[in-house]
């Protein structure tokens, strides 16, 4: 299996101040507020945050699929081509076939009147032209890669037939289809067992390995950031509060909110203290802090906090993980040795 490949010195997706807005009867929403990043063919990024920060709508956007209601600025460019310039026909010559998504929920994505092997095969039938004997051998063969048993005989069943952890194998099945060069999975492993999410993170590693796809991976859940990704983005408000290596996020966050996400989770060997929850909650988009989005819930704001929006800057050893491939960069206007005083290692204040 192979996907397309891009210039040696080229980004396989460049995103460049992504801003995306709905308009509503109470005002604009401001879902994503100058998100930049780069992927390269083989990676995995992380994007994660609370519900609301704004991560689903960033795919959404990449893949021209936001409500009618809203509207992405900014660049996104694939292959050095901007997809939102890109007409409704020449952007589906790109979806699909090049950027494919999973989505978070297979029930509701998965047509529940087609069988799986109508859905798949009208797939391949529209992006490579495939006769219908042809389009069902390579759904056959995908079903198989994505270890659904006997998948000879069960394509013909229909979405409710399958269990949770199978529908979420068959999404990624069809989302691979046309062998694109990039995966966006949106929550992959929610509503499953830890069992069944483990499963599907270890099919998806091997499912790079064996593709060389890039994967734009969103989650709530660090644990499963921890488990796949090579690079990581902490949203918050719509805003990349952190960023960097895997390595850094875990071991040198700096931020008070990736402490407090860090705070949050549960470890199995009990070490580390208490759970420490975020006080508060997330901001309403649509009525966003003037200054830092964080600001209301942080323990070290101060009024500079409340009023400027702090820039996305690189951090300074020994504060980052001299990481050049993943530089590690900062959007907070309290020193990072401040903002980590005192704390154990892995916790977070509340």
């Amino acid at each position: 299996m192979s996907a397309s490949q891009p210039s040696p010195n080229e980004a396989l997706l460049q995103v460049h101040n992504l801003q995306v807005q709905f308009a509503t009867n109470d005002g604009p929403v401001y879902a994503v507020n100058g998100l930049s990043f780069a992927m390269q063919r083989g990676e995995t990024l992380g994007i994660v945050g609370e519900s609301g920060s704004g991560k689903s709508q960033t795919a959404l956007a990449i893949m021209g699929l936001l409500a009618r209601n809203g509207r992405a600025t900014g660049s996104i460019a694939y292959q050095g081509r901007n997809l939102l310039a890109l007409s409704e026909r020449e952007l589906n010559t790109v979806r699909g076939s090049q950027i494919a998504m999973a989505f978070q929920d297979p029930m509701t994505a998965l047509n529940p009147y087609l069988t799986v092997e109508r859905q798949m095969t009208e797939t391949l039938q529209w992006h490579k032209g495939m006769d219908r004997k042809a389009a069902r051998a390579s759904a056959v063969r995908m079903l198989d890669a994505v270890k659904i048993p006997a998948a000879a005989s069960r394509i013909g069943m229909y979405p409710h037939e399958f269990s949770g952890g199978m529908r979420q194998r068959v999404m990624l099945a069809m989302a691979l289809l046309c062998e694109p060069a990039i995966l966006l999975a949106d929550e992959p492993t929610t509503a499953l067992d830890v069992t069944v999410q483990a499963q599907v993170l270890a099919l998806l590693r091997e499912l790079q390995k064996d593709m060389g796809i890039a994967i734009l991976l969103i989650t709530h859940d660090l644990g499963v950031i921890a488990g796949l990704c090579d690079q990581v983005l902490v949203m918050y408000g719509g805003r990349v509060m952190e960023q960097g290596s895997v390595r850094h996020i875990f071991h040198q966050a700096s931020h008070p909110y990736t402490r407090g996400l860090l705070g949050a989770i549960a470890r199995i060997d009990g070490d580390g203290g208490p759970l420490v929850p975020i006080a508060g909650s997330p901001p309403q988009m649509g009525q966003l802090p003037a200054g830092c989005p964080f600001a209301p819930r942080c323990a070290w704001a101060d009024a500079g906090c409340e009023s400027e929006v702090p820039a996305l800057q690189d951090m300074a050893a020994p504060h980052a993980d001299l990481n050049l491939r993943y530089p590690a960069r900062r959007a907070c206007h309290r020193p990072p040795a401040l903002c980590t005083l005192g704390q154990s290692e892995g916790r977070a204040y509340g």
